[in-house]
C-alpha cells in the first residue's frame, strides 16, 4: 500500500473545511458558501464562489510569504489593480527554504506593484484571528494584529501559513509512525513506513553497545551526523508526498513523483522477492531528495524559478501556466483549447 494523502490547507483554502464556523471567509448576507464533498462540480462551484469573495473585497491581507501567499498576493494585485493587497510574512526573507536570490527577485517584482504592501519580520498573533466578537474598524474592515501589537485592517483575510500533513489515519493506526514534532509520517529511505528504534534505557545496554563500536583513526577525525535509528514493522506500507518526513525534501509535486517512483520500484522488488525470483535479494532502493527546485508565478506574466542551483526570472509567461502541456504528458494530442474540454 502507498499512503499518499498529502496535506490539508488552512481555511478558507481547504476545500474540505467548509464548515462556516471554521471558515475565516464569511459569506455576505444571502450568500451561502458551497459545500464540497469531493465531486468535480462541487469543486468548481466552491472555487467560483470564492473568486467572487475576492472580487468583492476592496482590501485583502495575505498572511504567509511562501509560494502560495506570494502567488495569491501577486495574482490578485495583477487582476484587480484597484485593490489594496498586503502581504504579511513572519520572517525577513520570502521563500526561506530557497536561495536568497529567490527572495531578492521576488521582492523586486512586488515592489513594482503599486497596490501591494509587503510587511516582513512581523508574525500574526493568531489569538487576534480567533477573537470573538471579531474586531472591526469604522469602515467595517476586520482588524487583526501582529505579535508586536501592530494592527492591520482588511476586508478579506487569506491564511497561507503552511499545510498540515494528512496523517490522522496513520496516527490512529500506530502513533509511533508519526513524528509529533511536525505531524509527518516517519519513513525509511526505502519510503517504507517506520518507527523510531527504542532508545537504550540502562547503563548495561549502553556499555554493551559501546563495546560494539569500532572507530578507525581516520574516521575518528571526521565528524558525522547520523539519522535517528529507525526500523519498519510495516514493510508493505509506503508513504510518499506531503505526508512523508522525507529527509528534508520540500513539499512539492515533483518530489512526490520521484518518491512514488522509488516506492513503486521497491514494491515490485518485494513482489519478485516473495516469488523467489533470482537476484532479488539485493537491498531495496534508497531515496535521496533532489536539491530545492520551484517555479513561482508573480502575477499573470512573470515568474521566478530555482532549478539545479540556478535562480532566474521569466517575463512574458503564459497566464494559464502552460496547463495544456499536461495533456500530451498523458498521451493526448491537443492542438487548441477547445479540445481540453471534449
Amino acid at each position: 500500500m502507498i499512503y499518499a494523502l498529502g496535506s490539508l490547507m488552512p481555511p478558507p483554502l481547504d476545500l474540505w473545511g467548509t464548515d462556516p464556523a471554521d471558515n475565516i471567509v464569511q459569506a455576505k448576507p444571502g450568500r451561502n458558501l458551497p459545500v464540497y464533498r469531493g465531486t468535480k462540480s462541487e469543486g468548481i462551484a466552491w472555487m467560483k464562489e470564492h473568486q467572487k469573495i475576492v472580487e468583492d473585497a476592496p482590501t485583502i491581507l495575505v498572511v504567509g510569504g511562501g509560494a502560495l501567499g506570494i502567488q495569491f498576493a501577486t495574482d490578485i494585485a495583477a487582476i484587480y489593480s484597484e485593490k489594496k493587497v498586503t502581504l504579511l510574512h513572519s520572517r525577513k526573507r520570502l521563500l526561506p527554504r530557497f536561495d536568497e536570490a529567490m527572495h531578492d527577485e521576488t521582492l523586486k517584482v512586488l515592489e513594482t506593484m503599486e497596490n501591494v504592501d509587503v510587511i516582513l519580520g512581523e508574525r500574526l498573533d493568531m489569538s487576534s484571528v480567533k477573537e470573538q466578537p471579531v474586531k472591526h474598524n469604522e469602515l467595517g474592515q476586520r482588524i487583526v494584529r501582529t505579535v508586536t501589537g501592530r494592527e492591520i485592517a482588511s476586508d478579506l483575510l487569506l491564511m497561507c501559513t503552511g499545510q498540515t500533513p494528512n496523517t490522522g489515519l496513520l496516527k490512529e493506526f500506530d502513533p509511533a509512525t508519526v513524528n509529533p514534532d511536525n505531524s509527518l509520517a516517519r519513513i525509511l529511505r526505502t519510503m517504507q513506513l517506520s518507527v523510531l528504534t527504542a532508545p537504550l534505557t540502562s547503563t548495561g545496554e549502553l556499555e554493551d553497545a559501546l563495546k560494539q563500536v569500532i572507530i578507525s583513526e581516520a574516521a575518528a577525525s571526521i565528524p558525522t551526523l547520523e539519522e535517528p535509528p529507525m526500523e519498519t514493522p510495516y514493510p508493505h506500507i509506503f508513504v510518499v508526498g506531503d505526508a512523508a518526513d522525507a529527509f528534508g525534501a520540500i513539499a512539492a509535486g515533483h518530489n512526490a513523483y520521484y518518491q512514488g517512483e522509488v516506492a513503486a520500484r521497491n514494491i515490485l522488488h518485494l513482489i519478485r522477492r516473495s516469488e523467489g525470483a533470482s537476484g532479488e535479494d539485493e537491498p531495496l532502493e534508497q531515496y535521496t531528495p533532489c536539491p530545492p527546485a520551484i517555479k513561482v508565478s508573480l502575477g499573470l506574466d512573470t515568474a521566478v524559478f530555482q532549478s539545479q542551483g540556478i535562480v532566474g526570472r521569466r517575463d512574458g509567461a503564459s497566464p494559464d501556466l502552460g496547463a495544456a502541456l499536461m495533456w500530451p504528458a498523458f498521451g493526448f494530442k491537443i492542438t487548441d483549447d477547445d479540445q481540453m474540454y471534449e
